[in-house]
């Protein structure tokens, strides 16, 4: 068995790189890998993923598929190719994917399901709290289909927490309400759960609780989780093995992955827990924020890691300020027209928020100070 520290005798601290003099808020996926799974990238065990001989990404799957209640996993290069081979799993080519209108499976993925899996998209509108309305969800299932001119459908994808509806988590109840509608249609749930840790200690729940309604889940390690790069999708045995063929097609097989999954496993075992850190500081940054006059936050106080708002002054546009900010240290992004979106992470401690607070005060002419 071999590893990748043949010639590395320990991995210091000092070897992370450093995030700079910046405050980085425009995404959590901005995290560094910590040196524990720089460490552990270094000695994991390896072998040929491909063949199935790798046991690292075993014990990742495994891992995965435990926490989230389900019978297998796949570890997957990203969370859109893990969205995608559960589309393409669950959907047959001219059949149907129900999906929000504000998702990023249909807003930042790229059409990959209908371009690779010639799946008919059905976006229904997102509620502001990141919910499809059950009534829309059951008119789009409840089709004849025996009607050769019907796309079925196969597959409705939800998304927790809702990444442009303010970064809000699904009601557990909702889940339930729309996982016993679906199944009346012979319809299949997956979930697009890329934060979906943030979700639970947001609703001070296991994330298997919140998994359990769904057929398939993907979850990132490199959202907020810290891990470099991976995704895992989890669901039955039967589903998994067909969107690991999936990923093979699409090319995501890969060799050597224990050094990928080594990090990852480290994410779930070390780092959900310390999400709460992150949803603290988001709610503190969003009360600094919101006594800035002309700041107004949308949709309102965060629920997660995910500040969102809007800024009235006639000096700047939205882009304009994000470009002050960004000449100050602070680094925000616009999501969403004219709304600008902050997340934070691992990487951004109590000084970084009140020093965002303190930069947005200053160049809207207030010193807004946190309490």
């Amino acid at each position: 068995m071999t590893t990748f520290a043949d010639d590395l005798a320990t991995v210091r601290p000092d070897a992370v790189p450093a995030q700079g003099t910046h405050v980085e808020l425009r995404s959590d996926t901005f995290t560094l890998p910590t040196p524990t799974m720089l460490e552990a990238a270094a000695r994991a065990p390896l072998g040929d993923d491909v063949y199935g001989e790798d046991p690292t990404v075993d014990r990742l799957e495994q891992l995965a598929a435990e926490l989230l209640g389900k019978q297998a996993g796949c570890l997957m290069p990203s969370g859109t190719m893990a969205n995608l081979t559960a589309l393409l799993a669950h959907c047959p080519r001219g059949g149907k994917a129900i999906v929000g209108h504000e998702s990023d499976v249909y807003v930042y993925e790229a059409g990959g399901a209908s371009l690779c899996g010639g799946i008919v998209y059905d976006p229904l509108p997102n509620l502001p709290d990141g919910t499809i309305d059950p009534a829309a969800i059951a008119e789009a299932c409840a089709v004849d289909r025996s009607d050769p001119q019907i796309a079925p459908p196969a597959v409705l994808s939800l998304e927790t927490p809702q990444n442009r509806c303010g970064g809000l988590p699904l009601q557990l109840d909702y889940l339930s309400e729309v996982s016993r509608l679906i199944r009346s249609h012979g319809v299949a749930l997956h979930l697009d759960g890329a934060r979906l840790f943030n979700a639970a200690v947001a609703l001070g729940v296991s994330a298997a609780e919140v998994a359990k309604h769904a057929d398939t889940v993907q979850i990132c390690l490199s959202k907020g989780l810290c891990a470099p790069i991976g995704s895992v999708l989890v669901g039955d045995r039967v589903t998994i093995a067909a969107a690991r063929r999936m990923r093979k097609m699409l090319g995501g097989g890969m060799r050597q992955a224990g050094m990928i999954a080594a990090c990852g496993i480290v994410a779930l075992t070390d780092m959900t827990e310390r999400l709460a850190d992150d949803h603290a500081r988001a709610a503190r940054l969003a009360r600094g924020l919101s006594r800035i006059p002309g700041v107004r936050l949308d949709p309102g106080p965060p629920l997660t890691n995910m500040v969102f708002f809007k800024v009235r002054d006639d000096r700047y546009t939205t882009r304009t300020l994000i470009e002050a900010a960004r000449r100050r240290g602070i680094r925000v992004e616009e999501l969403g027209t004219d709304r600008i979106r902050a997340v934070t992470h691992a990487g951004v401690d109590d000084d970084a928020v009140d020093r965002a607070v303190s930069v947005f005060g200053d160049l809207l002419g207030h010193d807004a100070l946190v309490r």
